[in-house]
């Protein structure tokens, strides 16, 4: 087997982390116990479920040692055997998963109870302790315990007990000081914790930096205090406030090396926004804190499958607009027994324009996702509408996951071959690109002249269009955060423009 390391592909980039489904995780993990999938049912060329696991370094197809794995879906009780988080729970030694701490969960209403600072709510506590238990046994880097602010406008938010901003707020301030007086500590074996930054506007997410900064001051925690930054709500989508942000860190000492060293953007789809991540984190390693890291998350490999969709493109075209393409694949029970290869097959169907085969890919016959025939009944003992069976969604998550991790790496040796995506260069003005604002802004003499040269480009930064479709212009002065304005073609479309139903995903069921 040849494998494509995306490990050693990485270089000095920023760290996309595969946002892992549960789904996806289950065969992977069931497999270790027992022959959940029927070997017959495996693809020619996979004989083993690790070669689907980028976490295993000497089988998989494509190795890569980063992830992110949510609290939010998992099953928080260690202490019970759970083989479908097998794939989380005894990755390989060497691989960095970041744990997400499941506030996402809480401002949906999904992890039901009063949240509220000093409610008494038994429920909330034993998910407070849980989730902090689990985080100390599973990640090396995690997210603290966050209200996010859009819990207010959350249709669901009110099971949470948090109806105000300022009972977000005093809510995550509970939840801190609860994690540094229990957290296991780093020295002990425990995770190392980023102090997760949210607001739903400029004036928020400084009130929010504000209040929550010192939890990170060695000064003030000197054993306890948090390890990183998160950044969530405006702070992930917006360069302007990601910039100031970053300056304010410099200069109030909050990214020193060995006590700051990593910080996350939540929910990061947009392609370009790997460049610029990149560019970010280069400056900040070499003018601050020389072992800094900046990673990034989003789930659109996962949930993109749970739809139908597959990645069948990565486009880079100098100057213009970069981007990873998906379409709906073929679905259709005349397909069961065609041994034709997928890649090229649904080309020549007309199914997709074009096709880049990943390491999976290359695997497949048409038959191996399509796999009813007319006729056959599903594991409902029913005869259902799709060819696909559970592990179709799984073999084509592989194939998307490799498609965007190899996205964001072609990405950034586009750019440092003296390309560029059309965010990142300017039409005019001074300075052409934008690694040169920054350049500028990492070298001023002073926190006053680096937070003015921020701002007098302004007007640019608004130019510079935002993860989930959110642009500088429309959020300055948001007071919540906009959905995005989804285009949406039936044979092309961009993972971070199309509405993807996560319900999708999560009501996917894993039996064969």
């Amino acid at each position: 087997m040849t494998q494509d390391d995306l490990t050693a592909k990485q270089s000095d980039y920023a760290v996309f982390l595969p946002a892992i489904s549960g789904f996806y995780a289950t065969f992977i993990g069931k497999q270790r116990n027992e022959p959940y999938v029927d070997p017959a049912r495996l693809p020619q060329g996979l004989s083993d479920m690790e070669q689907l696991n980028w976490l295993n370094s000497t089988k998989a197809l494509f190795p890569y040692r980063w992830s992110l794995y949510s609290g939010g879906h998992a099953n928080l009780d260690l202490a019970k055997q759970d083989w479908s988080e097998d794939m989380v729970r005894n990755r390989e030694p060497g691989t960095i998963m970041l744990g997400d701490s499941g506030g996402f969960q809480i401002a949906k209403g999904v992890w039901e109870g009063d949240w509220r600072a000093n409610s008494g709510c038994a429920k909330a506590q034993a998910k407070r302790e849980q989730a902090l238990a689990w985080l100390d046994g599973i990640a090396d880097y995690a997210m603290t315990l966050d209200i996010p602010s859009f819990v207010i406008n959350e249709k669901n938010g009110w099971k949470s007990g948090i109806s105000t901003l300022d009972e977000a707020v005093k809510a995550t301030h509970y939840n801190n000081e609860y994690f540094m007086k229990h957290r296991k500590g780093v020295a002990n074996g425990g995770t190392k914790f980023l102090n997760v930054l949210q607001g739903g506007n400029h004036t928020h997410a400084e009130e929010w930096y504000q209040m929550m900064k010192d939890y990170c001051d060695p000064q003030k925690y000197p054993d306890t205090h948090f390890n990183g930054w998160a950044m969530g709500g405006q702070n992930m989508c917006d360069v302007h406030l990601v910039l100031k942000r970053i300056v304010a860190l410099r200069y109030d000492n909050l990214l020193q090396e060995g006590v700051h060293d990593w910080m996350h953007f939540l929910g990061t789809s947009k392609l370009e926004w790997a460049v610029l991540l990149t560019v970010i984190q280069r400056a900040v390693r070499k003018y601050v804190n020389p072992n800094f890291t900046i990673s990034f998350d989003c789930a659109s490999p996962f949930l993109a499958t749970a739809n139908g969709q597959v990645y069948f493109e990565n486009v880079f075209e100098n100057n213009s607009k970069w981007s990873y393409r998906m379409a709906p694949t073929a679905d259709d029970k005349k397909y069961a027994t065609d041994t034709r290869a997928w890649g090229t097959s649904i080309v020549a169907d007309g199914v997709v324009p074009r096709w880049e085969d990943s390491p999976i890919s290359k695997l497949l016959k048409m038959k191996d996702i399509c796999i009813y025939k007319p006729g056959d009944l599903n594991k409902n003992g029913k005869e259902g509408k799709t060819s696909w069976d559970s592990f179709s969604y799984a073999l084509l998550m592989g194939h998307n996951v490799w498609m965007h991790l190899t996205a964001v790496q072609e990405a950034n040796r586009r750019f440092d071959a003296g390309e560029h995506p059309a965010m990142m260069r300017r039409s005019t003005g001074d300075y052409a690109y934008f690694e040169d604002i920054v350049e500028d802004i990492f070298t001023a003499p002073t926190r006053e002249q680096a937070e003015s040269i921020v701002e007098k480009y302004s007007t640019y930064w608004m130019e510079i269009v935002g993860t989930r479709g959110f642009k500088g212009k429309k959020t300055v002065n948001a007071t919540t955060q906009f959905n995005a304005l989804f285009e949406y073609e039936d044979s092309e479309s961009e993972p971070d423009e199309v509405d993807l139903d996560s319900d999708k995903l999560d009501n996917l069921s894993t039996e064969i």
